[in-house]
């Protein structure tokens, strides 16, 4: 899931930029845990050959740096990055498939994830130029305080959208797993996923998040990666157990999923569903309604832009080269996984997938004892994962607005409580997990991936003239981003508007 995966970014926030002027040249910068240059008027060569920035005598300046020696290795390091890119967006990726085509999907995908390396690529180049190894302290080195607010509110945005999702799955899942121990509990309140959602955040998710050490709930990051590994493997095992069309039309099986597929739940306007040989007949390009929902979805599967920097700070011997390597491995598996999982969950449902795949499943798999162990696994999972997401962005909130004052409990509870309030309006309120996917997806997690890594890039690396082709590529990169964060939104709202207009009986989620 995402995550903060590091020590490092767990505390990342609590310095404050504007207090890094104390120094009489005015060309340092402090950056705990360790003190950098700003000037860039050294070489990437130089600083990756003095493994980022240590102490060395550099041109006609001897810059007194603090270096702090990472000791995360090659593996580990691709192992805690795969983990901040894997998350619930993996579930709906098999929706985005049935919405584009296989043909339209596979260049999407392969388009996102390479702009998603480029970004990388970018930032880290600019940590080095800049000197600053914290996302919200490049913004304010490149833009001051706008900059800074703008790394911030993309990095919250895209962590409430995180918790947001985790929730959804809370409430698509959790009722399923009661139904399945608990006999005509239908129309029983405990299977009601919108009061099992309050439960389960007030009674598991609150005090945990209140806490002020997290301490082991770090590690729920393997768990997550690992749940999603086996669900991946569920899918792919079960796409050769269900035949499409189902055997026998009419049949009790069929209405059964005709009634959990158009459930409430999951399509609040949904019509019938029809399983005949056409709809099982996989499509290669497709364009609907919800089209406009692909690359959001993909771009925020794909966000893992706020890790980077403080993974980079913990690589043993790192350099640049070997942090892009990082990230090569780590998206390059994230690449296949995500493929697998869309692939196979798309072809065993077609048109009839759910935004959310893992809900698809209870139509036809009620009482799979696999599928419940993945339910559970993923479930536990995510529920740990909430407090862990929430702790960044209470620091970022306390730190803009109280940073100054001790530590109060008062005000951590208030922060606390108000942030999951928020979150439970959302998924209380928002009707699918697909909308927030999409709008968390067109506007934080464009503006982390192609707007200002793009920009601080620009700003920050000076020794490059704006002719250059690094310059150029950045600009165009920047441009594509204001194109891809509109034009999505545009989309999106126009969808919205439309779905808002429509009859109950004429809009079926897009199928």
């Amino acid at each position: 899931m995402k995550q903060p995966t590091t020590r490092t970014e767990m505390s990342r926030l609590n310095i404050s930029p504007e207090d890094d002027s104390s120094s009489a040249n005015s060309t340092e910068y402090t950056d705990c845990p360790q003190k950098v240059p700003l000037g860039g008027q050294y070489s990437d060569t130089e600083a990756e050959s003095q493994n980022f920035l240590p102490e060395h005598n550099l041109g006609k300046k001897k810059y007194e740096t603090e270096y702090h020696q990472g000791n995360a290795s090659f593996g580990m390091s691709v192992f805690n990055l795969g983990n901040a890119i894997m998350g619930s967006g993996i579930l709906a990726l098999s929706y985005a498939m049935a919405n584009t085509g296989i043909a339209l999907f596979v260049i999407l995908l392969v388009s996102v994830a390479i702009f998603s390396l480029y970004s990388v690529h970018l930032l880290l180049k600019t940590a080095n130029e800049g000197g600053a190894l914290v996302y919200e302290q490049l913004g304010y080195k490149a833009f001051g305080m706008p900059g800074k607010l703008a790394a911030s509110c993309s990095i919250t945005m895209q962590n409430i959208g995180a918790m947001s999702s985790y929730l959804y799955i809370v409430k698509y899942e959790l009722p399923i797993v009661i139904k399945s121990f608990v006999e005509n509990g239908n129309e029983e309140w405990y299977t009601n996923g919108d009061y099992l959602v309050l439960l389960v955040t007030v009674f598991i998710i609150l005090p945990l998040s209140l806490l002020r050490n997290l301490g082991y709930l770090g590690y729920t990051s393997g768990l997550s990666l690992l749940c999603m590994v086996f669900f991946l493997i569920v899918v792919i095992i079960k796409k050769f157990q269900l035949p499409c069309p189902l055997p026998g039309n009419g049949s009790a099986l069929n209405e059964t999923i005709s009634k959990v597929l158009n459930s409430t739940v999951a399509h609040p306007n949904a019509t019938a569903v029809d399983y005949s040989e056409d709809s099982c007949t996989p499509k290669y390009f497709v364009f609907n309604s919800q089209t406009v929902y692909a690359i959001p979805i993909l771009t925020f599967a794909f966000v893992c832009h706020p890790a980077i920097l403080p993974m980079y700070e913990e690589l043993k011997d790192r350099s640049r080269h070997k942090m892009q390597g990082v990230a090569n491995v780590s998206f390059l598996a994230m690449f296949i996984m995500y493929l697998l999982a869309a692939l196979f969950g798309y072809l065993t449902f077609n048109v009839h997938v759910e935004p959310e795949l893992l809900h698809t499943y209870a139509a036809v798999y009620q009482s799979d004892v696999l599928l419940l162990i993945v339910r559970l696994a993923v479930l536990t999972a995510v529920t740990l994962t909430v407090p862990v997401v929430l702790f960044p962005i209470r620091t970022s909130v306390n730190h803009l607005l109280c940073a100054s004052k001790d530590f109060s409990w008062i005000r951590h509870t208030i922060i606390t409580v108000v942030l999951l309030a928020c979150t439970n309006a959302l998924v209380i309120f928002v009707p699918t997990i697909r909308d927030i996917f999409g709008f968390i997806g067109a506007s934080a997690a464009a503006m982390l991936i192609f707007i200002l890594p793009s920009a601080f890039y620009i700003k920050l690396v000076k020794k490059e003239s704006m002719k250059s082709v690094q310059k150029i590529g950045a600009t165009a990169f920047l441009l594509l981003g204001f194109f891809v964060m509109i034009g999505s939104m545009t989309l999106i709202v126009l969808d919205w508007i439309n779905n808002a207009s429509a009859s109950p009986d004429a809009h079926a989620d897009g199928h």
